[in-house]
């Protein structure tokens, strides 16, 4: 019976609950090594449900669950909001979550044990690995299998194998809806200043931008889709780029929120009001968003919910279980604030 029912757990009554033999629930609460990681987390569970408490009367404590959570970058209130949805859900399900940054890639081939990444993680008790905004190579996917270590990627700037799992957002529909907003205050001249060309979120924010305009039948120009990588700096440069074209646009579209700060600076530096002159939109919906003078216009990610789904999706791939599907996309929405404006209502400057 599980805890709190009144009769006494058993090893055996956990060892039936989890579906392995008394001897392998015994290995599992001994801490031996010979027993699959689908099978420990099935009686660790098994063993928490009961609570189970050997003969001496003392409760013996459950191995708790570790999980490796790694970033490109630490700083950005993106990723601190996936980091909060993450460590949050971790506290509740009892996972504790170990933070740090992406390693340098793997040269490709084969790769001794002592250097592997995965084999580093799997040594040191690791039982599954969370990638963020993170480019990973085919031979750190292949080390991770190779491992038996499963792996979530959240965002992923590329998807070496189709069978990696992932959590992200619905980036197409977000980009479509960012530019329909701009498209129904009458701009026309709406430019793109979108992150990392190679980037599968980018990419499909800039097709769902392309389809708005195709769909309003407005022809797209080359000179107002530009690439960076996500940050402030990368949208300043960008923006002074836009804003200096014989025809610059009355609107921009930032795929992300630091960005699209960026292209703000780059506004305010030319003397620009916005929105009376510049109509820009963000993506993410980050702190800065709210921050903004005036505040952003955006698309938000429900970044919180990313992180705790991708735990939630990494531990059923431990336990063993078939997913449904290796990618799932969470809803975005539009956030309208202060720096869109009708082009209509532009004053002189």
């Amino acid at each position: 019976m599980p805890a709190g029912t009144g009769k006494r757990a058993t090893l055996a009554m956990v060892a039936e609950a989890a579906g392995v033999s008394l001897p392998t629930a015994s290995k599992v609460l001994n801490g031996r090594g010979d027993v699959s990681d689908a099978t420990r987390a099935r009686v660790e569970e098994a063993l928490r449900e009961f609570g189970y408490v050997p003969q001496t009367g003392r409760r013996l404590p459950v191995p708790t669950r570790v999980v490796d959570l790694v970033f490109d970058d630490l700083r950005s209130p993106y990723s601190l909001e996936i980091l909060r949805g993450i460590t949050e859900a971790g506290a509740e399900i009892g996972v504790d979550v170990v933070v740090g940054k992406v390693p340098a890639a793997e040269p490709a081939g084969p790769l001794a044990p002592e250097h592997s990444w995965a084999q580093r993680l799997k040594s040191s008790g690791r039982q599954g690995l969370i990638v963020v905004t993170s480019e990973l190579s085919l031979a750190q996917v292949e080390g991770f299998a190779r491992a038996g270590l499963p792996l979530v990627v959240i965002d992923p700037l590329n998807l070496p194998r189709v069978e990696v799992t992932s959590v992200g957002a619905t980036n197409w529909s977000g980009g479509l809806a960012a530019a329909e907003h701009l498209l129904s205050l009458g701009h026309r001249r709406i430019a793109f200043a979108g992150g990392p060309l190679p980037a599968s979120c980018s990419q499909a924010r800039l097709h769902g931008y392309r389809a708005a305009l195709e769909n309003a039948g407005v022809p797209a120009d080359p000179e107002l889709v530009l690439h960076g990588d996500f940050q402030f700096e990368s949208g300043l440069e960008m923006g002074t780029r836009l804003l200096s074209l014989p025809q610059p646009p009355t609107a921009v579209f930032a795929a992300n929120d630091a960005t699209a700060l960026g292209v703000l600076e780059a506004a305010r530096r030319r003397g620009m009001r916005v929105p009376q002159d510049l109509s820009v939109v963000g993506f993410d919906d980050t702190v800065l968003a709210e921050l903004a003078t005036p505040g952003l216009t955006t698309v938000r990610q429900p970044l919180h919910d990313m992180g705790r789904v991708a735990l939630r999706t990494l531990l059923r791939l431990i336990a063993g279980e078939t997913l449904d599907s290796h990618h799932v996309e969470l809803a975005t929405n539009l956030v309208v604030r202060g720096s869109t404006a009708p082009i209509a209502d532009r004053g002189a400057r």
